[in-house]
């Protein structure tokens, strides 16, 4: 059989299921959690996963067919109320977790248990590395101590991804270990961060002396950078990776603000017209990356595709407020409120002040760029003095 013909016929194995799938679950009678479930068991949650783990082992861009179908008849998408939980935990688990470990999966899809992902810390940022959070192994469990930040959702969290430093005699990518935290255990406190749009979706975590079953270790003890990366790099493409209709999402707010405006000089409807050239540039080569795609742990692309999508994004605010004039300066309010969701807004002064942590949250712009500079190019890697020395003896502040 060519390539082709099973194409043909895995598009019309998933077509076939997303219609069973809505026909014995309708979108208007049936609960969210009890849809996503069934979806889940009829391998559509992530095609490209494995069978029994929410997956056929058909190619990923063929979970466009289930989107569309299922957005068409008015079905939920659960990944809007989970997006570390199924745009990066899921990828690590089912890439490094045991056969106990991959049962969360389908809670995770149904919402039923939301994620969060705990890798940076107050001293490690983008050199996520360094860390200092220590685990230290005591019988059938490990004692967690240390600090998280940036956590995104952790306050309605079930579960997290953390890594952590097992062995500081090693050097420091050599030294980690990863676990599946429950964020409801003793020990783990959930910290709000407020932002300057009032509200606290991220946040700080402190684990101290938090007891984690070994159970819970995801991979060998020391392979914690291998989760890193696996996650990251899907981290990136969840982010930046998005293939939305044309024209949608945030130039679709530009539009209709530049329609509505006062200031369409030609010189603005020049910005306007670059930056929907750019969002659909944007959007077409995620398309070609997403097709091009082996099912695994994505490639420097992810790295691409948040960095446009981060740059991009904050260019396309700042035009709106040049656009309303006036009232761009005004904002309705800065109360404190933790979000349920980290959502895209219809507040486009919002939107605005969110946009900044875009080229900074997944890997700052300028890490991304010595990524793409070092493994896409070719070019020389920046100095590093710490290669190969144990992390103890790295100097810190």
């Amino acid at each position: 059989m060519s390539s082709v013909e099973t194409r043909d016929l895995e598009e019309s194995q998933v077509a076939e299921l997303t219609e069973r799938l809505l026909a014995e679950n309708p979108p208007s009678s049936t609960d969210e959690m009890t849809f996503l479930g069934a979806q889940y068991d009829l391998g559509l949650a992530w095609v490209h996963f494995p069978v029994r783990y929410g997956g056929l082992g058909v190619s990923p861009k063929l979970q466009r067919v289930v989107i569309e179908k299922v957005r068409e008849a008015g079905g939920p998408t659960g990944g809007a109320k989970n997006p570390i939980g199924y745009g990066m935990c899921a990828p690590a688990v089912l890439t490094h977790g045991t056969e106990e470990q991959k049962k969360l999966l389908r809670p995770l899809f149904t919402n039923e248990h939301i994620w969060c992902q705990m890798f940076s810390e107050p001293g490690a940022g983008s050199d996520v590395a360094s860390l200092a959070m220590k685990a230290e192994r005591d019988g059938d469990e490990w004692i967690l101590n240390g600090q998280k930040v940036w956590t995104t959702l952790a306050h309605i969290s079930s579960y997290g991804l953390a890594i952590a430093r097992s062995d500081p005699d090693m050097p420091k990518h050599k030294g980690i270990t990863a676990f599946i935290i429950d964020m409801n255990a003793p020990g783990v406190e959930v910290r709000p961060l407020r932002q300057m749009t009032g509200e606290a979706e991220f946040n700080e975590v402190y684990l101290t002396d938090a007891r984690i079953s070994d159970s819970m270790r995801l991979d060998d003890v020391g392979r914690g950078w291998a989760v890193s990366i696996t996650t990251l790099m899907n981290e990136r493409v969840s982010i930046g990776g998005a293939t939305p209709p044309r024209g949608s999402g945030t130039i679709a707010q530009l539009v209709d603000v530049w329609n509505k405006s006062n200031e369409r000089s030609a010189v603005n409807r020049d910005r306007v017209t670059s930056l929907w050239i750019q969002a659909e540039v944007n959007r077409l080569t995620n398309i070609r990356a997403s097709q091009l795609r082996k099912v695994g742990t994505p490639g420097p692309e992810g790295s691409f595709a948040k960095l446009a999508m981060a740059e991009l994004n904050k260019s396309i605010y700042e035009m709106i407020i040049d656009l309303l004039g006036p009232e761009g300066m005004m904002f309705s309010s800065y109360e404190f409120v933790r979000p349920r969701h980290a959502l895209f807004s219809d507040d486009l002064h919002k939107n605005f002040l969110r946009a900044r942590a875009n080229s900074i949250e997944g890997g700052t712009s300028e890490v991304l760029r010595n990524i793409i500079g070092e493994r896409v190019l070719g070019l020389p890697g920046d100095v590093r003095v710490d290669k190969g020395v144990p992390w103890k003896e790295v100097p810190r502040n």
